[in-house]
């Protein structure tokens, strides 16, 4: 009995694909068109006394925003967590 040692030649080449569309997709939700003095709910709060809304302040990167948390103080807060508040 013989072993093949011999590789296959049934490999796919990788093929790079184009995503510009989808990092621009997510740019476009991540900063959520916010502004500094707008309120916004928070998802996860930063004590478990602090209230569930926060004033953003000013924009420390592309997702990540300086804001203040009543009855907490100052905080930084990444984009996933919080919210638009909906205003009636």
């Amino acid at each position: 009995m013989k072993i093949d040692t011999q590789r296959p030649n049934c490999a796919v080449p990788a093929v790079r694909q184009n995503l510009d569309w989808l990092s621009k997709a997510y740019s476009k939700s991540s900063t959520k068109q916010c502004q500094s003095d707008l309120w916004v709910r928070l998802l996860e709060l930063p004590s478990p006394y602090s209230f569930d809304e926060a004033l953003l302040l000013c924009q420390v990167s592309a997702d990540e925003w300086l804001a203040w948390v009543p009855d907490h103080g100052e905080v930084k807060l990444h984009s996933s967590q919080w919210s638009m508040v909906n205003n009636y």
